[in-house]
């Protein structure tokens, strides 16, 4: 099970720079979602800044769809939705153990802004799957993880 940060080192995280976790996520995008996205989702996303809000970690990272790929943008730049939920439930998403809609009305996840474009980047997701390298890194440590409860 995931667990949000300890206080201080949440706190820690929201002072670095934005820019590191954007481009990780940017990239991590890049390598599981760009070659599955279709020209209606790439439509949907190009020159729209997203913000991921990762409330217990404290994270914030804005991104968007150049035409291309997914870039990472700085702290400061506008953002059209901004997309908010913990770790757990970020976690819950990608890998489809919990029901968007149910964290969406559950207001576990939580979005703002251009709600349009929000509710289009959470069923963009629920409709993915991820490649399999990443799913069977995920059954690895799920196993892992079950020898300790």
């Amino acid at each position: 099970m995931l667990h949000a940060p300890a206080e201080p080192l949440r706190r820690l995280i929201a002072r670095l720079p934005a820019r590191p976790p954007a481009v990780a996520l940017a990239t991590a995008l890049n390598l599981a979602l760009r070659p599955k996205l279709n020209e209606a989702h790439r439509a949907m996303l190009h020159g729209r800044v997203v913000l991921i809000g990762v409330t217990d970690a404290g994270i914030e990272c804005r991104i968007s769809w150049s035409g291309t790929r997914f870039v990472a943008h700085a702290r400061h730049t506008p953002h059209d939705v901004a997309i908010r939920a913990s770790v757990r439930d970020f976690y819950a998403l990608a890998f489809h153990t919990e029901d968007p809609d149910t964290l969406f009305f559950q207001r576990r996840l939580r979005i703002e802004g251009d709600t349009a474009l929000g509710l289009g980047i959470k069923n963009l997701l629920d409709s993915m799957e991820l490649p399999g390298w990443i799913a069977g890194l995920h059954a690895r440590w799920m196993q892992r993880q079950s020898r300790y409860i």
